[in-house]
């Protein structure tokens, strides 16, 4: 069996660069097509275009998220005074001292109040900003590996329920293949049940092309020889992008339809009630089978 992949998984990494620490979440989750969601810090935009390029290399489907954090590392960088903070704290001790008397603050009161004194990161040169874009971008190397395995490794247990299901509707499909619903005999013996039920009726004197034209009717009719083929030509097929491997999800959501349409066929041609339970049979275990090839990239 090739290697199957789910488009659910999650992956976590993180490093240290030039006085910063980062962390890189990807989680990723089912999707119509390949839907890449970066949430980048602040001055890191620039990193974008070879995050997707990254990114688009072994993904194929999914909507995938990509959250990266920074923060310093080390304690440092610079305190700069906030003069519109400043400000308006003088401008409130001013008013409050017109309406109360109090000892005027001293200087580091002042300087402790939240907002006056700002500490803010040293700019990185350009050089320093280089490294540290090619650490994140080493980081965001493994992270996808981690995912990709995440997600390899949900493929596996999918492609097992997948193989389940597809050996259930072989073995539904054969059931009703051997059904004596289907037999010459059968059919014969409900033709003269109708015939029957006619002549009771009153409707005598059926010309025997007219009861000819009955039983190829009901022949016709209960007839799944079609059906059966096709579904079995299906479950080949199914096995067979089974066994390629790959990003085989679309075309096996295609190939539930295909089955979902025979056996709802098969319904509407039964003949016998027991018959018809086989096919809605199918269609539950066909309805499972394309609920988890959702899941498949």
């Amino acid at each position: 069996m090739g290697h199957l992949a789910s488009m659910t998984g999650y992956a976590r990494a993180g490093g240290q660069a030039e006085g910063l620490s980062f962390t890189i979440e990807m989680k990723s989750v089912n999707g119509r097509g390949l839907d890449l969601r970066l949430r980048l810090p602040n001055g890191m935009d620039r990193l974008e275009p070879e995050l997707r390029k990254l990114l688009g290399g072994p993904l194929t489907r999914g909507s995938v998220t990509v959250n990266i954090n920074v923060q310093s590392a080390v304690t440092g960088g610079e305190l700069v005074l906030n003069e519109q903070a400043l400000d308006t704290v003088l401008g409130a001790l001013q008013s409050i001292g017109k309406k109360i008397e109090a000892d005027r603050p001293r200087l580091d009161g002042i300087l402790a109040l939240k907002g006056v004194l700002e500490s803010r990161d040293t700019a990185l040169t350009e050089i320093q900003e280089a490294a540290f874009d090619a650490a994140v971008l080493d980081a965001a190397g493994h992270c996808l590996a981690d995912l990709v395995a995440a997600r390899r490794s949900e493929g596996e247990v999918l492609a097992q329920i997948i193989t389940d299901h597809l050996a259930e509707i072989e073995r539904l499909t054969a059931a009703a293949e051997a059904h004596p619903a289907r037999s010459r005999e059968a059919i014969l013996a409900k033709l003269a049940d109708q015939v029957a039920a006619l002549s009771e009726s009153g409707a005598n004197g059926l010309s025997e092309d007219r009861l000819n034209q009955e039983a190829l009717l009901l022949a016709t009719k209960a007839d799944i020889r079609e059906e059966l083929d096709r579904l079995t030509a299906h479950v080949k097929a199914a096995r067979d992008l089974m066994a390629t491997g790959g990003a085989i999800g679309r075309k096996l959501d295609f190939l539930s339809q295909e089955f979902n349409r025979e056996a709802n066929t098969l319904c509407s041609k039964s003949n016998a009630v027991d018959l018809t339970a086989i096919g809605l049979d199918l269609k539950s275990v066909i309805d499972q089978l394309r609920e988890q090839i959702q899941n498949l990239e």
